[in-house]
């Protein structure tokens, strides 16, 4: 495996061939935007489920309905995780690889999806028990996701934990200067 930069100041002088870890600030913005992105998908994924069971209160079948939205927002990452890049990836560019590198398979981009629910799971699993609100339920959100994001920066590759788990990384491909 290539050696990875000491600092992100030394990711713009490392040399081709180094897959070097984009900046958090930066990940975090593509983050952000997948997640506008990802109100389309979902918007239509539901508007599909709804006509297609013919569905008139959407608490009649809710579980149903999160499985299908769940599965579709799936297939999106896994197809284009296997290609390189989503549309908000290509935007910050970023990369998904492997650990050598290459792209990812069908099967290690639904591994990282199944991973990437880390990032949501154990805010769910505490706030399960308590009535909260919708603010405390938000920052308790967004204050595990910051932990999450932070906790990158103690990997000496500077890659999130569900990455490493799933043998994947993202990889700073901005273009070089002529």
């Amino acid at each position: 495996m290539p050696a990875l930069p000491s600092s992100p100041s030394s990711a713009a002088t490392a040399g081709p061939g180094v897959l070097v870890a984009p900046p958090l600030r930066r990940r975090m913005a593509c983050w952000l935007y997948e997640g506008l992105l990802l109100f389309g998908v979902v918007f239509v994924a539901g508007y599909l489920f709804g006509t297609l069971t013919q569905t008139r209160n959407a608490l009649n079948n809710r579980h149903e309905l999160q499985f299908f939205v769940f599965v579709v927002v799936g297939v999106y990452f896994g197809w284009f995780w296997s290609k390189g890049q989503t549309l908000a990836m290509k935007t910050w560019h970023i990369r998904v690889v492997d650990r050598q590198g290459q792209r990812l398979s069908q099967g290690r981009a639904v591994l990282r999806y199944l991973l990437c629910w880390v990032w949501f799971l154990p805010p769910l699993a505490a706030m399960a028990p308590f009535p909260l609100r919708a603010g405390e339920v938000t920052v308790l959100t967004v204050g595990w996701v910051l932990v999450w994001a932070l906790l990158s920066r103690f990997r000496a590759d500077r890659q999130f934990w569900h990455d490493a788990w799933a043998g994947t990384r993202l990889i700073d491909v901005r273009p070089t200067a002529p």
